[in-house]
């Protein structure tokens, strides 16, 4: 099948094809006289797997990882499940951060006024200089930030 029958087929466009054959995540396919790519179907099945790995967030790194650990019937599971569970906690991780930031968001618009005049809490309480524990460097977490007296 050419590109466009096999992207429907996965459920993905044209162009995240040509993306995963440029990063090395599958070969590039065979092609017709005229030039076009042309894909069997275990070609659409990597295509597959591939995009179902990159749902899940998984780097495109990780993702050739997955595949190499696919293809090899001699694998042993707990690489497998090794790579999701870290996978999984970073995900909570990043989840978390999210969460953080909605929370401080809802917390700076409760402190906006939202009526005509200008000025605003919000707007100042994300100019301030952050406030940083003990002085040390910023974590990898954001900052919640926190409205404080304005200026």
């Amino acid at each position: 099948m050419r590109i466009g029958e096999a992207a429907r087929a996965c459920g993905i466009s044209p162009k995240m094809i040509r993306y995963y054959e440029r990063t090395g995540l599958i070969p590039s396919p065979t092609r017709s006289v005229s030039g076009h790519r042309v894909y069997a179907e275990e070609e659409v099945r990597t295509l597959r797997f591939v995009h179902r790995a990159r749902l899940l967030g998984f780097s495109v790194a990780d993702t050739a990882t997955l595949l190499r650990l696919w293809r090899d019937e001699a694998r042993a599971s707990a690489g497998v499940k090794d790579l999701a569970l870290r996978r999984a906690t970073d995900l909570e991780r990043r989840a978390a951060a999210l969460a953080d930031a909605a929370a401080s968001l809802r917390g700076l618009a409760g402190i906006c006024p939202g009526d005509d005049r200008p000025e605003c809490p919000l707007l100042d309480a994300l100019a301030r200089e952050p406030a940083r524990a003990g002085g040390g460097p910023t974590s990898a977490r954001p900052a919640r930030i926190e409205a404080g007296p304005t200026e």
